[in-house]
């Protein structure tokens, strides 16, 4: 049975770790991203970065379905921006940062590689939501977060009051 698991809240240096890559694809792998799901579902978000939850591998889950009933689990994800694409703005939230939303601008078109929860290696070339979410999550694994693309007076001000409503 999937359990809930703690999100880390921003500051938290943790979230600041650069995830390595999963080389191990068994059942305990498959578990944390089971309990990764449960957690994002319970927490009412549509991706979770292990790196999140303190666990520092390549790992990402996401479900962006009205009904909540279609999970996925991107493994080892990695992404290059196409020739054509266009930079478009996105209000984005984040679960590491409650309560906060920030307009982001990111490209529209990149070609996803990652691996499923057997070790399969999988290319495709999401659009719409599902390229924000990944770049988004992408950026957990690579120790960056949406406040990184805000001003430092902006960052500072999200910092304070969370480390006041958490801490």
């Amino acid at each position: 049975m999937a359990k809930k698991l703690k999100i880390l809240i921003f500051p938290d240096p943790r979230l600041r770790k650069v995830a390595k890559k999963v080389t191990k694809f068994d059942k305990s792998l498959e578990s944390l991203a089971n309990d990764m799901l449960e957690t994002m579902y319970i927490a009412n978000g549509i991706g979770l970065a292990a790196t999140q939850v303190d666990r520092h591998i390549r790992l990402i889950v996401m479900d962006l379905s009205e009904e909540r009933d279609d999970p996925r689990i991107f493994i080892n994800p990695t992404f290059k921006i196409l020739k054509n694409h266009k930079l478009f703005e996105f209000e984005e939230g984040c679960l590491s940062i409650p309560g906060f939303n920030e307009t982001i601008t990111r490209p529209d078109k990149i070609e996803l590689t990652w691996q499923d929860i057997k070790g399969n290696q999988h290319i495709d070339k999401p659009e719409g939501l599902l390229t924000v979410c990944i770049q988004h999550e992408i950026d957990h694994l690579d120790g960056k977060l949406m406040v990184d693309y805000i001003s430092a007076l902006k960052r500072d001000r999200i910092r304070s009051k969370l480390l006041k409503e958490y801490t």
